[in-house]
């Protein structure tokens, strides 16, 4: 059900800034990368500033080793006289990576020079990680601000043994000159980030609980079950996938909340101008309501052109505003007080349809205008990449930037959709993205998990990554999975269940999750007339079997709190 507990995985470590230094101030295997000079230099290390993280837990002696990281050095090796976006950088792997192992990126970088002469001046910095052929596997990207050290990180993995593969170091624009301080390589430790994330999981997600009952039950028999947990976990479903009985029967045996695929999207159910038809999503949510899943909005407006219909593009300014207008009475008072949760304006860090033709206060007034219309659901940001790290236009940091403008403009954002389409993920870089966004204070939720692998052993060992790093994080309070059925996906190699209805090994994974995230209990009342168990947060029943066979039954919920839960109970 989980990593396999093996120490066998080859490990590719440098530290080409130790190995300079230990050659005598050389370039430690570093070569130009297209037009520029290469020279190593020193200066004082930068501070690492970045706070401790918000989903640390006390008493974090077994912490996962990626969390302990070394001290800059303040030996870096400089990039001068670039021509170009691509000159850069480069350095040949010791050793070829090895197939289907995640590895770690990881680093500093700096700007200088006359190009970055401005010191408000920001620059995309990527590295990135080719094989023989040339071909991208992997990387990082961090908007590096000149005249500060910025810390870089992000991932690769390779199907296939290469024979050698090569690091890249480059994006800024020509002039900028780059600098690059203690790039590391090296595989995940997977095993290590498991155990960490169990320890984090149950102080976050369990309680101690103390069921009082009276004296005289001393010595009966006692269980407790878990009904439900409070951390919800859904799946997307679309109109065809509901006519699938295996569909059917995974996803209402498996997920707790549902998310319209398609079917709410403008461009559904208002193709043509004028002709709006919600009868497919009526049907999906009368599905939904008889199994009882609640559903998330998704969403009233999607903010990236290429998705946004040829008749509303075709629109000038006035005419734009009444149909945007429309659509928000047309949708949001259909649909009054029926989602706990709507998305508003679909990935605004990757388009800006709206804003452009209507104004930047757009997207607030969409909040706003939602909210006066409705104002039972949460109403959520939601955009991809934002874990990755390996998107300049979707860092946690611009993403805070974007919901700090609309909060300034009165926009009431009630959550943070982040949405997981995640490849060869690396759950550190997940937790870290997290603690970023949960300083605004707001709930996140993973709103359209998938993780992409054709060797299924690989896509379990993410997908259980993912969901791990997720619930063991404080701020995330629930994950919609972006399908699970082969046929009814939209990305490739993702799928849990295939198409006969049989579970793969991932499909095995997440139901093992679900079952090791269920507390049940089974004992005798004490002489004191209590019985004592930790659980995870959600709803239970208790059953109470007295000493003439009577069987009793209440039910109690059990949620956060820092100390035991101590419940008086009538039976």
């Amino acid at each position: 059900m989980a990593f396999a507990e093996e120490t066998t995985t080859t490990h590719l470590v440098m530290n080409h800034v130790e190995n300079g230094s230990s050659e005598g101030g050389g370039l430690a295997g570093w070569t130009p990368s297209g037009s520029c000079t290469l020279s190593v230099h020193d200066e004082p290390a930068p501070e690492t500033v970045t706070p401790p993280s918000l989903s640390a837990t006390e008493d974090d002696e077994d912490d996962d080793p990626a969390e302990r990281k070394p001290m800059p050095t303040g030996r870096y090796v400089l990039a001068a006289h670039r021509a170009g976006e691509m000159d850069g950088l480069c350095w040949e792997l010791s050793c070829a990576p090895a197939p289907k192992v995640t590895y770690r990126v990881a680093g500093w970088v700096g700007l200088q020079g006359a190009g970055a002469a401005d010191g408000g001046a920001h620059h995309a910095v990527r590295v990135e990680v080719r094989t023989d052929d040339g071909r991208p596997v992997g990387g990082g990207v961090v908007v590096a601000q000149a005249g500060k050290w910025s810390e870089i990180k992000g991932s690769f993995r390779v199907d296939q043994p290469p024979s050698r593969a090569n690091v890249y170091v480059h994006g800024p624009p020509a002039g900028v000159d780059l600098k690059v301080m203690d790039l590391q390589v090296f595989a995940v430790d997977k095993i290590a980030r498991l155990r960490h994330l169990r320890k984090k999981t149950d102080k976050v997600r369990k309680r101690d609980v103390v069921l009082k009952l009276s004296r005289r039950t001393n010595g009966a028999a006692i269980r407790v079950l878990q009904v439900e947990n409070s951390f919800p976990i859904g799946a997307c479903i679309n109109k065809m996938a509901i006519q699938n009985p295996a569909f059917v029967d995974f996803f209402t045996k498996h997920f707790d909340w549902a998310v319209l695929e398609n079917e709410l999207k403008w461009y559904y159910t208002e193709a043509v101008q004028g002709q709006v038809n919600y009868s497919d999503a009526d049907e999906l949510i009368a599905f939904c309501d008889s199994h009882g899943k609640p559903v998330r909005g998704h969403c009233i407006f999607w903010a990236v052109d290429n998705v946004v219909q040829p008749w509303v593009r075709a629109l000038n300014g006035d005419q734009l505003r009444a149909v945007v207008e429309g659509r928000l009475r047309s949708l949001v008072s259909r649909y009054g007080g029926r989602f706990p949760h709507y998305e508003v304006n679909n990935e605004m860090l990757h388009g800006a349809f709206f804003q452009q033709r209507l104004g930047d206060d757009i997207n607030a007034h969409m909040f706003r205008e939602t909210a006066r219309l409705d104002p039972s659901p949460a109403l959520f940001v939601n955009d991809y990449n934002v874990e990755s790290a390996n998107d300049p236009n979707a860092t946690p940091e611009r993403y805070v930037e974007l919901i700090t403008d609309l909060q300034k403009r009165g926009a009431p954002v009630g959550g943070i959709g982040v949405q997981g389409h995640v490849t060869h993920p690396v759950g550190d870089v997940i937790c870290d993205a997290l603690d970023k966004l949960a300083v605004t204070g707001l709930p996140v939720w993973i709103t359209e998990m998938d993780v992409s692998a054709a060797d299924e052993a690989v896509r379990a060992d993410d997908l259980e990554i993912v969901l791990r790093e997720a619930f063991a994080h404080p701020a995330v309070e629930g994950i919609m999975l972006w399908g699970f059925m082969q046929g009814n996906m939209w990305r490739s190699h993702a799928h849990l269940v295939n198409a006969d209805g049989k579970l793969n090994q991932a499909g095995y994974r997440y139901v093992g999750l679900r079952q090791e995230w269920t507390s049940h209990a089974r004992g005798h009342v004490d002489g004191s007339g209590h019985f004592k168990f930790r659980g995870f947060h959600g709803k239970y029943v208790v059953q109470l079997t007295t000493g003439a066979g009577e069987m009793k039954h209440q039910k109690f919920d059990v949620g956060r709190g820092d100390g035991p839960l101590v419940l008086d109970m009538d039976l």
